[in-house]
């Protein structure tokens, strides 16, 4: 969504980054609930069903075999290309291929509506026609061409879908009683927000509720898209996702991504992930001089216990609204760019990349109008790339019930994280400093886990012993190649390390 409802959730999201309150803000605990879309004058019929416990109860989601150890692309066709069509974001493919991507989620490809526009070209999130394709970036068929070429190629593809609202031209307008109005019946827009843009759904009305199903269903079946990113997912009450996620699993498996993380149990029967806005902003504090590595140590730990088993959060340093309205990953990173994209990696959650991120991508996007990203310089490429490889060949980092949960390692400094995932023998040890200072300290790695390993290094010498020299990432340092060193190092129980600042270092073992 747009910069708006993410004023809606600052407040709770800071409280949580200074310790007042519980990770990823409602989404562990039944308060989030309590305040859900579900409440009255939201009223939904769907089939019922047998609530779950939260706080690391089960999930009654289908998992796709294919997001085990995936890594999200969001794709903004708008401003990826000097033509911003389709045909020409196809030319890509190739380059994300090696990249290594795996899920490809496209924002909003429908039509605009032109009323109460926001700028020349208007926001992606005021959908004309459900079931059309924005002229600006092709047709129908370029689309279908696209889907069907990334398929070939091993992509999986999603939309990205605004259930809240809808343009103000969109021919559901004529359909009584399917939008919120006023006293005097006139349409509103979404309550408690500023887009002047957008009329807010009714979804006190079947027929409404029914049409928007038929929509979704409509993009699996003919153009065979394998899930959605749900644009601000609470707006929308939660027995409709979880009818919509029933309807959709009949057509094919699909993957369902929620912009939210304020109502846990939006994830147990609907969503196989919500977004990591909490580790977002302690990220944007810490690189700031206002937070350290205990507040990132104690929500890796509450992780598994506020998610439902199976789920987990959307790991980010940046996407389209956080480039645009936020500012870019330099200017709210600085030094520890590269540092907290390792990090995102990392942590337990599935990791996304942003369109230009690949290519360092230093400027704000303009939302409402034509501006290209620079393609220039792809040296972040082969960071990424060697982050992404990691990722895939450990099961330690995979995504949900896949993957090895966060368990802390204590480094007598708080500005030194580290922390180690284990899953069926695979482990990965991972080490950053979260600051802007050299730290000299002692990682109680524990003598379970000493042993030989391989580490990530850049120039280090080959076989050396742990420690600073060769250290992979850092500030200013660059990742290269998709493998680790061949040598391996031995980690001791006891481990003394010595990082630069923002350096980082992972050691692996894997089956």
């Amino acid at each position: 969504m747009r910069q708006q409802i993410k004023r809606w959730l600052a407040l709770p999201l800071v409280m949580f980054l200074i310790g007042l309150s519980a990770c990823s803000g409602g989404s562990g605990g039944n308060s989030a609930d309590a305040n859900s879309a579900d409440s009255p004058g939201k009223a939904v019929s769907a089939q019922s069903r047998q609530p779950q416990a939260q706080g690391g109860g089960g999930s009654g989601v289908p998992v796709p075999d294919w997001s085990k150890d995936a890594v999200m692309y969001e794709v903004n066709v708008r401003q990826y290309t000097k033509e911003g069509t389709f045909a020409a974001f196809a030319e890509h493919l190739p380059r994300l291929k090696e990249l290594g991507v795996d899920i490809l989620w496209f924002m909003p490809i429908y039509p605009i509506s032109k009323t109460n526009r926001n700028g020349g070209l208007g926001s992606y999130y005021a959908v004309d026609d459900y079931k059309a394709v924005n002229a600006e970036f092709g047709a129908s068929e370029d689309f279908k061409a696209l889907v069907d070429e990334a398929h070939e190629m091993g992509f999986k593809v999603m939309l990205d879908w605004v259930a809240n609202h809808t343009g103000w031209d969109n021919a559901w307008t004529a359909n009584a009683g399917w939008y919120t109005t006023d006293e005097a019946g006139s349409i509103v827009m979404p309550p408690g927000t500023d887009w002047a843009d957008v009329a807010d759904l009714n979804y006190e009305n079947q027929d409404m509720q029914a049409a928007m199903i038929d929509a979704m269903t409509y993009w699996v079946k003919e153009f065979d898209i394998d899930g959605y990113r749900a644009d601000y997912a609470s707006g929308v009450p939660k027995a409709f996702w979880e009818e919509a996620r029933v309807e959709l699993e009949q057509v094919k498996p699909v993957y369902m991504l929620a912009e939210d993380d304020q109502q846990i149990g939006l994830l147990q029967h609907a969503f196989n992930s919500n977004y990591g806005w909490s580790l977002y902003n302690m990220m944007n504090r810490i690189a700031k001089g206002h937070g350290n590595a205990l507040q990132v140590k104690s929500y890796g730990e509450r992780l598994v216990k506020s998610y439902p088993a199976g789920t987990y959060p959307l790991n980010f340093t940046s996407n389209h609204d956080e480039n645009s309205w936020t500012g870019t990953v330099h200017e709210r990173l600085g030094e520890g760019v590269k540092t907290m994209a390792a990090l995102s990696f990392l942590m337990p959650g599935m990791p996304l990349i942003y369109s230009g991120q690949e290519a360092g991508l230093d400027k704000r996007l303009l939302f409402f109008d034509k501006d290209e990203i620079n393609w220039s310089d792809l040296s972040m490429q082969s960071f990424y790339k060697r982050l992404i490889a990691l990722k895939h060949d450990n099961p330690a980092l995979w995504n949900g019930s896949a993957g090895g949960d966060f368990h802390s390692l204590e480094t007598g400094d708080d500005r030194l994280l580290a922390f180690e995932r284990t899953k069926d023998g695979n482990t990965v040890i991972a080490v950053l400093n979260l600051s802007g200072d050299s730290v000299t300290s002692e990682v109680a790695i524990g003598e379970e886990l000493a042993g030989e390993y391989h580490r990530y290094a850049d120039g280090g010498a080959p076989g050396g012993a742990a420690g600073s020299d060769g250290a992979v990432g850092g500030a200013g340092k660059e990742i290269v190649g998709s493998t680790p060193d061949e040598s391996l190092v031995t980690v001791e129980g006891a481990q003394s390390l010595e990082l630069a600042p923002w350096e980082f270092e992972w050691y692996t073992i894997q089956k």
